[in-house]
């Protein structure tokens, strides 16, 4: 086993993504149940690259970009065998000159907390991911506090799923997932109870981009990440916020492979919502500082 420690030269690349989902591992194993896979393909009109880890790193390097990478564990939610998170951090160890590992665990498993543990220790990842909808929690529940003190320990970063999802859409129900698990105000009670945890909400919140917005104004150790979305259709409350008083701590991401790197930065240069200046904070200053990647 290999621990990961980051060797990416920074001056090499020219942005680091800092929302990369790995939705296959090389044993050909979806992050998703067969229905759930199905109905987010047809809901994103999915017909782009869905490389392995390997894959990923060389999608990447291509690009001289970096990327933080990570699956959902909703084992619970689902009843299905996540992709393994060791075997990401084992992946990007192997790739360390692009990719950042982050972990997943499943909030409603006994064994969250030892889990979450041994993926920094044994494993080096930087940060988690969460999903609230997917993994079927309310993140502000004091239940998980366990986990998040676990966390902020360790100076890792808790990166939240947050707005709406395609992952459900359709199904009858929506296969019984629940938005309301991912509006960004669960996140303050969270932020305020864990000073030290430097939390990430994914995505313009639709439709609660001002709570999300509200809460990153209020607690200055969470950060917004622009993924999932085309510049082109971003809120103007998001614009102006990144332009100007949240620029310190918004990120670049993709979501890839739902949206790939390559359509956000066309979309975003088309669009021209952000200011030249905030432009290098946002690609990839922010996320060297939020990662300690400078050392």
């Amino acid at each position: 086993m290999t621990r990961y420690e980051p060797a990416i030269d920074l001056d090499a690349i020219t942005a680091i993504d800092v929302h990369v989902h790995i939705e296959v591992d090389h044993h050909g194993h979806s992050s998703l149940p067969d229905d759930l896979r199905d109905a987010a393909a047809t809901y994103f009109s999915t017909d782009g690259p869905n490389p392995d880890l390997d894959g990923v790193a060389a999608y990447y390097r291509e690009r001289q970009m970096a990327a933080v990478v990570f699956t959902v564990d909703a084992r619970t939610n689902f009843g299905h065998a996540p992709i393994s998170s060791a075997d990401i951090a084992e992946g990007a160890a192997r790739n360390n000159d692009v990719l950042i590992p982050f972990g997943s665990v499943d909030p409603l498993s006994p064994t969250a907390v030892d889990d979450a543990r041994r993926l920094i220790e044994d494993h080096g990842v930087r940060g988690f991911k969460f999903h609230p909808t997917v993994q079927g929690f309310d993140p502000s529940d004091p239940a998980y506090s366990p986990l998040y003190q676990t966390l902020q320990d360790a100076g890792v970063v808790a990166l939240f799923h947050t707005g709406q999802t395609g992952i459900g859409a359709g199904l009858p129900g929506g296969r019984g997932l629940l938005l309301g698990l991912s509006n960004p105000m669960l996140l303050d009670p969270v932020a305020a109870r864990f000073p030290g945890l430097q939390i990430i909400m994914a995505h313009p919140s639709v439709p609660w981009q001002d709570e999300a917005l509200s809460v990153a104004t209020h607690k200055h150790n969470t950060w917004i990440d622009l993924s999932g979305w085309s510049p082109k259709y971003f809120p103007e409350s998001l614009v102006r916020a990144a332009n100007s008083y949240l620029k310190s701590r918004v990120l670049f991401g993709s979501d890839f492979p739902l949206l790939t790197p390559d359509r956000w930065m066309r979309d975003a240069e088309t669009a021209g919502s952000f200011k030249p200046g905030v432009m290098p904070g946002i690609l990839k200053d922010n996320a060297v500082r939020l990662l300690g990647l400078a050392g």
